[in-house]
């Protein structure tokens, strides 16, 4: 979810989602500590437990994914990674929209030419229309100016009318 920071917004990881990926890390410990005389069952757990506890320590170290201000975007990859990316560098702010499984999924793109950072819903705590919609309104207020028309792209997947993205 988005919150304000003076002139600046930050989405986190959300809470539900490191919760249970704290009880899948319990649970596979838990199955190590009831299989201690079966050695494939504790080399299956102890993977699952080490990629968990990857997971959720990165979720408590860095809960800001995605933080934007009158600078820029700063988005986080992994630990240590922080990429400060400026206005000017932004090309496109999209929302990739897709339905598989009768649900609808989202993901944020901000492409700056030479990168595309890709970033969930659950990595950003809310909706990737909204936390677009933000991001659109602080780059043209940094901008001074009013919003890019390309920038208002929305990509519904292969079945949109044209190929890749369309307009709202």
């Amino acid at each position: 979810m988005s919150e304000p920071m003076g002139t600046s917004l930050e989405w986190r990881v959300r809470r539900d989602f490191v919760v249970l990926k704290a009880l899948g890390l319990l649970l596979a410990i838990a199955l190590i500590v009831l299989n201690l005389d079966d050695r494939r069952a504790i080399i299956l757990c102890g993977i699952a437990a080490f990629v968990l506890a990857v997971l959720v320590g990165r979720d408590l170290l860095v809960p800001v994914r995605l933080s934007a201000g009158p600078e820029g975007v700063v988005v986080v990859r992994w630990f240590a990674d922080r990429r400060l990316v400026p206005w000017d560098a932004v090309e496109q702010i999209a929302v990739d929209v897709r339905h598989r499984y009768g649900r609808r999924w989202e993901h944020l793109e901000i492409d700056t030419g030479e990168d595309l950072f890709v970033l969930t819903s659950a990595q950003l705590g809310g909706s990737c229309t909204a936390v677009a919609a933000d991001l659109r309104s602080l780059k043209s207020a940094a901008r001074g100016v009013g919003e890019d028309v390309r920038d208002l792209t929305v990509s519904d997947g292969p079945d949109s009318a044209l190929p890749g993205r369309t307009e709202n």
